[in-house]
């Protein structure tokens, strides 16, 4: 085998590059774990929905002051959006729909149909009151 011409050898590094930019790209917006956290509050609604993909997705209500201008505080709450990937950690959520729960999360970048409709995704459940 003889030399490989100077072309064909910018070619190939130029498309190792891009191969490893994109490589590079897809794990850190789709698998990387950017933060986890646990959140707590009432559980709004869990359900199972999609049309090809069937993902766990749920709302959880979190209540809480805030200061806001003049006022002292103001009572306001927060909605936490989350998907779930483990069925098992799903089958104890379809039980706690109006209790208060604790859930531990993962965040990412970037969501997959698979995966659920939101960046947080639920690995377990802490407590149920």
């Amino acid at each position: 085998m003889g030399k490989m011409p100077k072309k064909a050898k910018v070619i190939t590094i130029a498309s190792l590059t891009v191969v490893l930019a994109l490589t590079l790209f897809v794990y850190f917006h789709f698998f990387f774990v950017y933060s986890s956290g646990v959140n707590a509050g009432d559980l709004n609604y869990f359900q199972r929905q999609g049309v090809v993909f069937k993902t766990y997705e749920g709302k959880m209500i979190q209540s809480g002051f805030k200061a806001t201008g003049n006022t002292t505080g103001t009572l306001r709450s927060n909605e936490f959006k989350f998907s779930v990937t483990d069925k098992a950690v799903a089958e104890q959520l379809m039980r706690c729909s109006g209790k208060r729960v604790e859930l531990k999360w993962n965040r990412y970048m970037g969501t997959l149909p698979w995966r659920g409709q939101s960046q947080y995704v639920v690995s377990e459940v802490l407590t149920v009151e």
